[in-house]
């Protein structure tokens, strides 16, 4: 996360000075030591109050000593002022707050368990970030790009400001005790080393990937993810169907099959027959009527009226052949 890199980066500025005074210190002890002629211990308590600026001890008598003492006094308040001033940025520039928000994210984050790890914050992953929160299910997000942790903040999402195909950040983000992991950036690369991370520290959480491109589909599934989704693809299939087929409402995939809803259209074949004439190999769940009545399992005898809408269930082929008998006459001569 950014504020803890502030703050690691703080502290090894401090450690440097810290070992930079040490050693004038040591210098200083042992500079009036060969110069004044003075024993080890006062030459440190010489050197202490010089780089202090005290002034409790004499200035030296010959040269040599002075000409030290002003060098132990430039460089050590120097040290001092420039630790000082690396302290105040650290307060002023608001890093500890950002460290201290950090700090109860990750508590969270610990308290969590059976949650989802988002890996990618972009438009596919704040609508998954959505669709979570809308059926209650805990999830965190984990995207290095620093722009989206205010969009996070603002839909109140734990976000972990770092790589997420990194093992430690996928630790601290509770793999060990998460239910799946869903890796939706925009590069299918960074997908697969999350997939191959993820896998490799948890060999039986669900990983949920996104695929920008077709051939990235089988190496995300040969690096571990258990299931692939391509948006694009996706969308590209749905709006094919719709501008082919008009009177498809909506449709939901489950495996193999597909669940659709059927609009019938007036002048469609399907109008005035049964269920049991139109049906085939796929099965009408329920039957929704003009005045909006609906019908769940009808009766294979029911009569199909115009302007009812028909919910279905089956393979691919099947359903195409339903709503070929519900196309409108105009659209399917054409």
């Amino acid at each position: 996360m950014y504020a803890r890199r502030e703050f690691s980066l703080v502290m090894r500025r401090l450690g440097y000075l810290g070992a930079a005074l040490i050693i004038l210190i040591v210098l200083g002890a042992l500079g009036f030591w060969i110069t004044e002629g003075v024993s080890p211990a006062y030459g440190l308590e010489w050197t202490l109050d010089t780089i202090t600026t005290l002034g409790t001890i004499h200035d030296p008598p010959d040269t040599a000593g002075r000409v030290l003492k002003a060098c132990l006094a430039l460089l050590g308040i120097g040290t001092l002022f420039y630790g000082l001033a690396t302290v105040a940025e650290f307060f002023v520039s608001g890093q500890l707050s950002g460290v201290l928000e950090e700090r109860r994210t990750q508590r969270m984050i610990d308290s969590y368990s059976d949650h989802f790890i988002i890996c990618g914050f972009g438009r596919v992953g704040r609508q998954v970030a959505r669709d979570l929160r809308r059926a209650g299910v805990t999830h965190l997000v984990i995207d290095s790009n620093p722009d989206n942790r205010e969009e996070a903040r603002a839909v109140g999402v734990p976000y972990i400001e770092r790589e997420p195909a990194d093992d430690e950040v996928l630790i601290e983000a509770g793999i060990v005790r998460a239910k799946g992991v869903i890796a939706c950036v925009d590069s299918d690369s960074e997908n697969i080393f999350i997939a191959l991370t993820a896998r490799e520290l948890r060999d039986d959480i669900l990983i949920i990937a996104r695929a920008s491109r077709e051939e990235s589909e089988k190496k995300l599934l040969r690096a571990g993810a258990d299931r692939v989704i391509s948006p694009y693809k996706t969308s590209g299939h749905e709006m094919a169907r719709v501008a082919l087929h008009p009177q498809v409402g909506g449709a939901v995939e489950v495996a193999d099959y597909r669940m659709e809803e059927i609009e019938v259209s007036p002048n469609c074949d399907g109008v005035g027959q049964t269920i049991a004439d139109v049906r085939g190999t796929s099965m009408i769940v329920a039957l929704r009527r003009t005045d909006g009545w609906l019908e769940t399992q009808p009766d294979p005898a029911t009569t199909i009226g115009a302007g009812d809408s028909l919910v279905a269930l089956g393979t691919p082929d099947a359903l195409e052949r339903l709503e070929e008998i519900f196309q409108p006459a105009a659209a399917a001569k054409t």
